[in-house]
C-alpha cells in the first residue's frame, strides 16, 4: 500500500527521532499551560479558584479551541509511540518505562504539586477576596459545589499520568486476547485495511469521530461548552473522556502499525484545518463564546451540537499533526529542547500559574496585558528550573528516558579539537 511506504514508515523501522511528532507532542503539553493561565480571566460563572476581575471573550476563545484537541493530539501520539516502542523492545520493557515514567511521577509528584496547589488556591482566594475564606464563606461554596463523583479524588492536572495507565493496561490485555483469538492474524488484517481505509479517505475526521459523538449524547449528563469534561476529579474516569481519548490512543496504536498513514495528514492538513475552523465556528455559533455549565439537553439541536463538536476535535488533531510533519520534520536544537523541556513544565506549571495569576488580580490593566505577564513570568522561572534541576540529572533520566548529555567543551584555536562527549 503507497500509503505505508512514505518518511514516517521509514523512520520509525530505524534509529532517527520523529521530529515532527516529538514537536507536536510537546507543543500540546504547551498549549496546555495557556489553556489553564486563561481559565482566572473568563467571563460568566466563576470556575476556578482565582477570579480576575478583567474578562476576556478572546482567552474565553482560545480555552474553548485549545480543549477541543490538546489532550486528543497527545494521546494519539502517546499510543503511537506506545506501538513503537512494544514492537521495538517488548512488552516488558515497556512496562517497565511506563512504570517509570509514569507511575513513579504520579506517585511522588502527586501530593508534592497537591499541596503547592492547595497553597496556591489559598492565595488565589487571599487575592481575589482581599482576606482569607471565612467558615461561612466555606460552607456556601460547598453548598454550590456539585456532588462528587465515584471513587472521587482530586487528580488535579495529573489526570493524564493516570489515565496513561488505564489506557495502557487496557490496550496490553486487549493485544494478548487478540493474539490469542487471532492466531492467524485475519482479524488483524482486516483491522489494518479497514484503518488503511478510513485513513487515506477525506472524511477520515467523521469516522473516528462516532464514538466521542455517542458518548456525548449518551455517556450521562453532559456540559457541552466543555467538550470532553476533564477527568481530575475521580478514580473513575468520566465515559466522554474514557471514550475520547481511548479512541485517541488507539487510533495512534494501530497507524503505528502502518506508520506511513501519518503521511496522509501532512498532506491533507489544509482540508482538515478548514474542516476544524468551519466546525469551531458552527459550534461556538450554537453554544456561545462564554463559558456556560449548564447540562446540555438531549435534542436535535444538542445531536448536531456534539457531531459538530466531535468532528472539529479529529480534524484539530489531524491538521495539528499534519502541520508538524509538513513544517517542523527536520531537526531543529530549539524544538528538540522544548520536546524534551515540555513534560517537566507540564507537570510543576499548575501551582506556578496559579500563584502567578492571582499576583496579577489587582493590575488595573486588561485581561490579554495580564496573561502575558503571568506566562512572560512562568515560562523563564520553569524553563530555568527543568536545565538547572532536570535536564542532566536523574530527575531528567526518569522523565525522559534518559539524561542530557553534558556539552562538548570547546577547545582552544590551537589546539586539535576534543570529541564531543
Amino acid at each position: 500500500m503507497s500509503a505505508s511506504k512514505g518518511s514516517i514508515a521509514a523512520t520509525a523501522g530505524g534509529s532517527d527521532r520523529l521530529h515532527g511528532l516529538d514537536a507536536v507532542r510537546g507543543y500540546a503539553l504547551m498549549l496546555g499551560i495557556l489553556y489553564h493561565a486563561t481559565m482566572s480571566f473568563l467571563p460568566g460563572q466563576p470556575i476556578w479558584v482565582v477570579e480576575d476581575p478583567h474578562k476576556s471573550l478572546l482567552l474565553s476563545g482560545v480555552f474553548y479551541v485549545s480543549h477541543m484537541f490538546r489532550m486528543t493530539t497527545f494521546f494519539l501520539i502517546a499510543g503511537f509511540f506506545g506501538h513503537m516502542v512494544v514492537e521495538k523492545r517488548g512488552v516488558k520493557a515497556w512496562v517497565k518505562d511506563r512504570a517509570k515514567r509514569i507511575a513513579l511521577p504520579l506517585v511522588v509528584g502527586w501530593p508534592i504539586l497537591f499541596g503547592l496547589i492547595v497553597a496556591a488556591s489559598i492565595y488565589g482566594a487571599y487575592a481575589t477576596a482581599g482576606h482569607l475564606p471565612t467558615a461561612a464563606e466555606h460552607v456556601a461554596a460547598a453548598a454550590r459545589a456539585p456532588k462528587p463523583p465515584p471513587l472521587a479524588f482530586p487528580l488535579t492536572h495529573l489526570w493524564f499520568l493516570y489515565l496513561l495507565l488505564w489506557l495502557g493496561a487496557a490496550t496490553l490485555a486487549l493485544r494478548a486476547a487478540v493474539n490469542r483469538l487471532d492466531a492467524q492474524g485475519r482479524l488483524r488484517k482486516a483491522v489494518d485495511a479497514g484503518l488503511a481505509a478510513v485513513i487515506e479517505s477525506p472524511f477520515a475526521a467523521v469516522v473516528v469521530a462516532v464514538p466521542a459523538a455517542l458518548a456525548f449524547l449518551f455517556g450521562g449528563p453532559w456540559r457541552g461548552w466543555f467538550g470532553v469534561m476533564t477527568p481530575d476529579s475521580s478514580l473513575l474516569p468520566n465515559i466522554e473522556a474514557l471514550v475520547a481519548y481511548f479512541t485517541a490512543f488507539g487510533l495512534g496504536w494501530l497507524i503505528n502499525r502502518h506508520a506511513g498513514l501519518m503521511n496522509i495528514f501532512a498532506r491533507r492538513w489544509p482540508l482538515n484545518l478548514a474542516l476544524a475552523l468551519g466546525l469551531t465556528a458552527a459550534c461556538l455559533s450554537l453554544a456561545g463564546v462564554e463559558p456556560r455549565i449548564d447540562i446540555f439537553p438531549l435534542g436535535a439541536k444538542t445531536a448536531a451540537y456534539a457531531a459538530a463538536y466531535a468532528v472539529a476535535s479529529w480534524a484539530w488533531t489531524f491538521a495539528a499533526i499534519g502541520l508538524a510533519l509538513k513544517f517542523l520534520s527536520g531537526e531543529s536544537p530549539t524544538r528538540r529542547y522544548i520536546a524534551d523541556s515540555s513534560y517537566w513544565l507540564y507537570l510543576i506549571h499548575m501551582p506556578i500559574v496559579m500563584a502567578l495569576q492571582a499576583a496579577v488580580v489587582k493590575l488595573d490593566l486588561p485581561a490579554e496585558v495580564k496573561i502575558l505577564i503571568v506566562l512572560g513570568v512562568a515560562f523563564p522561572l520553569m524553563f530555568a528550573s527543568y536545565q538547572l534541576m532536570v535536564r542532566r540529572t536523574f530527575i531528567g533520566a526518569i522523565l525522559n528516558g534518559r539524561r542530557a548529555p553534558k556539552p562538548a567543551k570547546t577547545a582552544p584555536l590551537t589546539a586539535h579539537p576534543e570529541p564531543a562527549e
